[in-house]
């Protein structure tokens, strides 16, 4: 065969092949890859080509090659072909097709892939203007920038499998470059998580490493959690500082949004103690970079929604001004509840602002324009009236309205001492935990009981002053005070019989301890006012005679009675008659005693009951 026949031989088979590829009437094959199509440097990739049932041979190609780019043969049941990369660089990077020889004819060229490898670069940023906090319905725009000199950048939205936004770059001066994309109206219904990427025109495959994302947080209306600081809201340059967000709604994570910042860091939650969720946000050592305004967000792990903002908290970074104002107070340190007093903040330099804190307070500090009066900018403080809880440490600082969250050094601090008042406090503090409860329903049951106490000591001092006065009241009642009536002559008539009369009625039943004139009969029969009856007890050996000194009221009626007796009563008359001598005059005193009318029994011996009710009276002689 010649040569000029062999080579047209040769080209007619290559241009019959190639218009069987081209021309064939299969079904074009599906191409994917997994993991997926936009790969991290250095990652395994498999792409992934499937076509009828009985394709005998599946081919790749990638765009700006000449030759196919790999042959495999297809997998049971022969309807697909594998094509791996075990580590994805820069080179792999690209569009693909691919197709596949069933029997004899070859398929049509799939969809192109667009392989796309990350991280060969640094990686931009990433921001929302003005907030990534975006109520709903709103708009916000996305910014992403770099120092790279990008050509243009591809903005990605989580949870799409392909890039949602391609984006010009702007060039800035230095070469900085940026791209801006309004995005809106957001919802609280799904979630709205952004990154982005660099790349070059002459590589469009070719990305750098994704910008942190960025996520819209869209406020609900769910309970709001609460922001506060362990430190204080003023801390110093270079001090360490952490926020915590807690809430007892009982959140899985939780976000914090500084005003005019574009960071949103989120930390899950956790619980220090049931019913309340808790996470920390450290963010020192403190920068000027930390002074602002900052919120707090909660939510769920299997929602998109977020919950109401926490109030607000202002954090105030301190030594970021070479000026240290001076601090004084009128009238003095020391003060009497209830006065006024006057804290007065002073700086030689150029200020606009002046602040005043107390030292453990949980609220701001207090903030004042600054007045000039003289070589001086000042501002005061007034309270008015103190109480004991403005007692404490004061500390003012100046600062500039262009940055009002940087203030200068502290002044000297200034104790603050109120005596007196009470103890409501002007600034409650940080964190009122759950001992503070404890203690409240212990003080309140040690004050019921001093005052459950003190009441039964004032009603037992009420008994007993009451018996006391009943008492004195029946004595008082029943023994009129006697009257002295002096010493009477035992010659006189009526002495001695009345001496008789006594003698008579006394019925010795121990005569070296005691003599019982009489027991009365009945004690209900008694009469307060018509007798007396009384004990009396021997003190010496020596029974003396004396007259018994008694109330005018009941004299005659006693002398009379016991005449009577002696009438009467032989056998009393005769143991009168035993006594001692009548000119032995001796006198006796009735204590206290009192005087009952009673009947007197029947005389033992005469067995003739008395004509008239009969006095008997027991006398004390000493």
């Amino acid at each position: 065969m010649t040569p000029s026949l062999t080579a047209l031989l040769c080209l007619g088979l290559s241009v019959g092949l190639r218009t069987h590829v081209q021309a064939g009437t299969l079904p074009k094959p599906t191409i994917w890859a997994e993991p997926g199509s936009v790969i991290p440097w250095g990652s395994p990739v498999t792409i992934w080509c499937q076509g009828t049932l009985g394709a005998r041979e599946f081919r790749l190609d990638k765009e700006g090659s000449s030759a196919p780019w790999d042959t495999q043969s297809p997998l049971e049941p022969r309807d697909k072909g594998k094509f791996s990369i075990p580590h994805m660089k820069q080179p792999y990077a690209g569009r693909y097709h691919c197709y596949y020889l069933s029997p004899t004819v070859w398929s049509q060229r799939s969809d192109p892939l667009e392989l796309v490898v990350t991280g060969v670069h640094n990686k931009p940023t990433l921001s929302a203007l003005p907030s990534p906090v975006v109520t709903s319905g709103g708009t916000v725009t996305l910014q992403c920038g770099s120092w790279q000199g990008w050509d243009g950048f591809i903005l990605t939205k989580e949870g799409e499998p392909k890039p949602s936004w391609t984006l010009d770059a702007q060039r800035r001066p230095y070469g900085q470059t940026k791209a801006l994309l309004p995005v809106g109206p957001v919802t609280p219904s799904h979630r709205w998580t952004f990154r982005c990427h660099g790349f070059n025109w002459d590589t469009p495959q070719v990305w750098s490493a994704p910008s942190d994302p960025l996520e819209l947080l869209v406020p609900g209306v769910s309970g709001k959690p609460s922001l506060l600081t362990p430190q204080g809201p003023v801390v110093a340059s270079g001090q360490s500082l952490t926020l915590q967000c807690r809430s007892d709604v009982g959140y899985d994570r939780f976000a914090l949004s500084q005003e005019g910042g574009q960071a949103l860091p989120q930390r899950p939650g956790r619980q220090p103690q049931a019913g309340l969720s808790q996470a920390d946000f450290p963010l020192g050592p403190v920068t000027n970079t930390h002074g602002g305004r900052y919120r707090c967000y909660g939510g769920h792990n299997l929602s998109s929604e977020w919950s109401a903002p926490s109030d607000p908290l202002d954090v105030l970074v301190a030594g970021w001004s070479p000026d240290t104002p001076s601090l004084s107070v009128q009238p003095g340190p020391v003060v009497a509840s209830g006065e006024n007093v006057t804290l007065l903040c002073q700086s030689a330099s150029t200020t606009e602002t002046f602040v005043l804190s107390k030292e453990g307070a949980a609220r701001p500090p207090l903030r004042l324009r600054s007045k000039y009066r003289g070589p001086h900018f000042q501002a005061e403080f007034s309270m008015s009236p103190v109480t004991s809880a403005h007692s404490g440490t004061y500390r003012c600082y100046s600062s500039l309205s262009s940055n009002p969250y940087l203030l200068s050094h502290a002044s000297a601090p200034l104790e603050l001492v109120v005596s007196g008042g009470s103890e409501d406090q002007l600034l409650p503090p940080t964190e009122p935990g759950p001992k503070t409860g404890l203690k409240w329903h212990l003080n309140v049951l040690i004050g019921a009981s001093v005052a459950f106490v003190l009441l039964l000591l004032v009603l037992l001092f009420l008994l007993i002053r009451h018996r006391g006065q009943s008492r004195r009241r029946k004595s008082g009642a029943a023994d009129p005070q006697p009257k002295d009536r002096g010493l009477q002559s035992s010659s006189r008539p009526a002495a001695a019989a009345q001496d008789q009369a006594l003698r008579a009625a006394v019925k010795d039943t121990r005569p070296e301890e005691g003599l019982q004139l009489g027991q009365p009969q009945n004690r209900r029969d008694a009469d307060p006012q018509e007798g007396t009856y009384a004990q009396v007890n021997h003190s010496r050996s020596r029974l003396r005679q004396g007259v018994a000194t008694s109330p005018s009221s009941l004299s005659g009626r006693l002398l009379d009675t016991k005449d009577r007796q002696v009438e009467g009563d032989g056998q009393m008359d005769s143991q009168a008659a035993a006594s001692e001598a009548p000119q032995d005059v001796t006198y006796a005193q009735l204590n206290h005693s009192t005087f009952r009318r009673e009947t007197a029994p029947p005389a033992p011996q005469s067995g003739e009951p008395p004509a008239e009710p009969s006095v008997y009276a027991a006398l004390a002689v000493r």
